[in-house]
């Protein structure tokens, strides 16, 4: 799922809510089937295991390094697990965004591009089925921004997770929506299966004013949602 708006639409607060973040005022919200409304606190970390994050910029702990950042999902409360394996699977995962040479480093003295891969190897360290990026490529320049893409695809691909990306650049979703990793040779392909499991969704104002294909979105005469691909509509008298 691709989900646009403008800032202030409502895009981080609907993911913040989908995983008990930020308390819903009114409605139900529910996760995995699972009503998680009222839960404890306790009881949603047991869920948000389940879920990988990436917040804006990266949303890295300052003061860890990065092996303690990508570590810190698996020491959770009642999920401790042997050194050894904390160890192999922050490797693992920093490996996959090709960052392990960078363990004993401070996000401060990484790059935009390099903290944000720092976040996906968090997000990914536990391999949970549902992803979550908020706005993975805001700020970066085209060339980082298609990286950090081109690796979102390469998780959603091998582990078939559930995708859930948040974005402001219409170059994201056209990416997420075409092309498929190709493991023979380490680039995307492009394809047309993806046309039919690709959701692209827009809000405004907090409420869903459009959901859909992305030559759906395209083809929408409502100026606001025709706006994020790019495609100037003026309304008619």
């Amino acid at each position: 799922m691709v989900l646009f708006g403008a800032s202030g639409s409502g895009k981080s607060v609907l993911l913040k809510t989908g995983i008990g973040l930020i308390q819903a005022d009114e409605g139900h919200v529910r996760l995995f089937g699972r009503d998680i409304t009222a839960l404890s606190e306790e009881k949603l970390l047991s869920m948000r295991r389940c879920v990988g994050m990436l917040f804006q910029e990266g949303g890295l702990f300052d003061s860890l390094t990065v092996e303690e950042n990508v570590a810190y999902p698996l020491e959770y409360p009642q999920r401790k697990l042997p050194e050894p394996e904390v160890r192999a699977r922050v490797k693992q995962a920093l490996d996959f965004v090709g960052l392990s040479e960078a363990l004993d480093r401070l996000p401060s003295d990484l790059s935009g591009g390099m903290r944000r891969r720092i976040g996906i190897a968090r997000a990914e360290v536990t391999k949970p089925p549902l992803m979550l990026y908020d706005s993975p490529t805001a700020g970066l320049d085209p060339v980082t921004a298609y990286r950090i893409v081109a690796l979102v695809i390469q998780q959603r691909d091998t582990r078939s997770a559930t995708t859930i990306v948040v974005t402001h650049r219409y170059q994201d979703g056209r990416l997420l929506a075409n092309y498929t990793y190709d493991p023979t040779n380490g680039k995307l392909k492009r394809t047309s299966d993806l046309s039919q499991r690709v959701k692209f969704i827009v809000l405004r104002d907090g409420r869903v004013t459009f959901e859909g294909s992305e030559a759906g979105m395209r083809a929408s005469a409502d100026p606001y949602v025709a706006s994020f691909a790019g495609i100037k509509k003026t309304v008619s008298p």
